[in-house]
């Protein structure tokens, strides 16, 4: 029996390494071919090693998908700093900050980095960054001293442009595939996407996500929007198919977010499932599942690209989850359904100079993972007087559906702005053709109000901070600003811009204005309505804010589950199961349990049959499931909010699961680690 030990021990010893080489693993299914760790022991899971790069801050987030290879583990910290560790110990080998040491100026929202040879590449702010892999430092030789700047080619003045990357690039060839964060507002960036060399950074291809004239795809648009409209940015990253050599895209919505009239049409390419010639940018085929989007109804996550089975034989598919807990099937080659897609009448908006579509598309398989209409049969029952509360404020707000049209009464987005399928996408097991997606409803209150022609805050801040500067779960409050930043810091940035948030250089002296009243609460700015209306992004109308619809005590308005983990079998377009995904500690403790809660991430699934998922926001545990039933296999607690993509890999014979643990979403606690497990 010894010797059989023996021979077994020093077989892991030599056992190959297998790496976790890109963000959402190889076809961006989140797939593990591994089985050391499975459902007969994964509850012998420990602790292997934990790093903290202490670096959190209220508020600020980490949601990086750890890349693995060549024994060294790759990520981004809270701060945007690029860490290198020892993947089997967690030693860190080498840190790198873009700042420069520089104090910490806003939240980042950010998915990792891509690795390619001797270099790691990673985005901060408006410039993509090459690294050598080894030491951390800039590669001379890319761009300008290891770094380009992605404002760059957009059509758009430089100084003037706002743009960024939450979410890796993809490797083809000798090429870098980049999508962006762009703001949601206007002035806009468009969100083409581009191909930079892997060597030198130059621009090797674009594709114009607004079309430009002669390109298909303009006439949804009107005449010179490509010239002033933003967004329809692949912001959730990028997946790739480098047999087919083919690149494919899951767009968001154009800019302004929940008002058109300046951007009448259908706005391709918004809200569509591109694929898109890797070699050359060339698009191949489109799906748009939003026509001229004022919901903010993007897509969330990166395709999956996987194979199903039809009429028993495998078909190629591309898999696309969506806010409104929809599954698009589409076949990978040419982008046609592989289940029908109905239309539905859309009702027509209410405010002036907007027209909507007339009618949205919704696929009839699968069913959705969601529900889909906040009415009064699902308020919250949790007790007598938060059901009265919610029900008094339901009578006074529209809620009609998914495309209820935003108004000046208040319009209701359910399943929400971060609601249905989320960025940390899917998870897709080859063997069975189930997609697991984990799910959030989240009721929104979008409320359309008149631009006031006298306030520089209330015309270009209050939209995403509040009038009451109090900010959302996706905007900081701006309350007390001045305690955290100086002038001269927050003046730089309103004229830089950063993310989602557009640079506003354009204001001038308005820049100051505006930063007084951020700092003594007096607001001295004013608009001239004379120069307000020569101004291409000026509309009539704009959101009073982003609000996240909760009951009297912070808890969400409707009856449980608040999330969801789903299982969809892709064969057959139907749900295998859906269970709760997290509870409330202390409405646990109160026997209100398995309610489902906020959860931002994705799962991984595994050859031996585990789902790993950490995600929810409130109870910081990380989970591991039975993949064919939902059942809870084991659980650990983790520092913070794993509100982040697991990776899987492989050490001297030795299988991890790994979590970067950020919190700090909808007011959960910060954090800053990395944790480890293994057998």
């Amino acid at each position: 029996m010894l010797w059989k030990l023996l021979i077994f021990s020093a077989a892991m010893l030599h056992a190959a390494d297998v790496e976790w080489p890109v963000n959402g693993g190889v076809y961006n299914i989140r797939y593990s071919a591994l089985t050391q760790i499975a459902p007969a022991n994964v509850s012998r899971l420990r602790v292997a090693w934990s790093y903290d790069s202490h670096d959190s801050f209220q508020d600020s987030e980490m949601q990086s998908n750890p890349i693995v290879v060549d024994g060294m583990l790759f990520a981004t910290t809270p701060a945007l700093r690029v860490v290198a560790l020892d993947a089997k110990s967690g030693r860190e080998i080498w840190k790198f900050d873009p700042s420069g040491g520089e104090a910490r100026q806003r939240r980042y929202r950010h998915r990792g980095v891509t690795v390619y040879r001797d270099r790691v590449f990673f985005t901060w702010r408006n410039f993509l960054y090459a690294l050598d892999k080894r030491t951390g430092v800039p590669i001379p030789g890319f761009g300008n001293q290891g770094r380009i700047d992605l404002r760059e080619n957009l059509g758009r003045p430089v100084e003037t442009a706002s743009i960024s990357a939450s979410s890796p690039g993809v490797i083809f060839e000798d090429m870098i595939i980049l999508g962006s964060t762009v703001p949601e507002t206007l002035p806009g960036t468009p969100g083409h996407i581009r191909a930079f060399d892997v060597h030198t950074g130059k621009l090797r291809w674009i594709f114009h996500t607004i079309p430009h004239p002669g390109e298909f795809g303009y006439e949804t648009w009107p005449k010179n929007a490509y010239e002033v409209s933003g967004g329809a940015n692949a912001w959730a990253g990028l997946s790739l198919d480098p047999k087919l050599g083919m690149v494919f895209a899951a767009t968001g919505s154009a800019s302004f977010d929940f008002y058109g009239s300046n951007r009448l049409g259908d706005n391709l390419f918004a809200d569509c499932v591109l694929a898109l010639d890797a070699r050359t940018g060339r698009r191949v085929w489109h799906f748009q599942g939003v026509r001229h989007d004022v919901w903010d109804l993007d897509f969330p996550a990166a395709p999956s690209l996987v194979t199903v089975t039809r009429a028993g034989r495998p078909v190629e598919a591309v898999a696309q989850i969506t806010k409104s807990g929809y599954v698009y099937v589409l076949d990978r080659r040419t982008g046609k359904p592989l289940f029908p897609v109905g239309y539905r009448k859309a009702p027509a908006s209410a405010l002036d100079g907007e027209k909507l579509a007339a009618e949205q598309p919704y696929p009839l398989k699968p069913p959705p993972f969601t529900r889909q209409l906040f009415d009064e049969s699902i308020i919250t029952n949790r007790t007598p007087q938060a059901h009265e509360a919610v029900l008094e404020m339901f009578r006074k707000l529209d809620s009609k559906g998914i495309y209820t049209p935003p108004g000046v009464r208040g319009t209701i987005l359910f399943p929400g702005t971060d609601g249905g399928g989320e960025w940390g996408g899917a998870a897709f097991d080859p063997a069975s053709g189930l997609l697991y997606v984990n799910s959030n409803e989240q009721p929104w209150i979008i409320r359309m109000v008149t631009h006031d022609t006298r306030s520089l805050y209330k015309n270009n801040c209050a939209g995403c901070h509040g009038e009451d500067r109090k900010g959302s779960p996706q905007f900081p409050s701006l309350v007390d600003i001045a305690q955290r930043r100086t002038r001269a810091e927050l003046a730089a940035a309103i004229r830089e811009g950063t993310g989602r948030m557009p640079g506003f250089s354009h204001l001038g002296r308005g820049i100051d204005e505006i930063v007084e009243y951020l700092v003594t609460g007096r607001d001295t700015g004013a608009v001239d309505p004379a120069q307000a209306a020569k101004d291409p992004g000026w509309q009539k109308y704009r959101n009073e804010g982003y609000i996240l619809f909760r009951d009297p005590d912070g808890y969400p308005p409707l009856t449980p589950p608040w999330g969801t983990l789903n299982a969809i079998d892709l064969n057959k377009g139907e749900i295998r199961w859906q269970i709760p995904l997290g509870e409330y500690p202390e409405l646990a403790a109160k026997g209100l349990k398995n309610t489902g809660s906020d959860n931002y991430g994705g799962p991984v699934v595994t050859a031996s049959g585990l789902v790993f998922i950490g995600a929810t926001n409130f109870d910081r545990k990380f989970r591991a499931f039975d993949k064919r039933t939902g059942k809870l296999l084991w659980e650990a607690v983790l520092p913070a909010a794993g509100n982040a993509t697991p990776s899987i890999y492989q050490i001297d014979g030795l299988e991890y699961v790994v979590i970067v643990c950020g919190g700090g979403k909808n007011d959960a606690p910060s954090g800053s680690a990395i944790v480890a497990f293994t057998l």
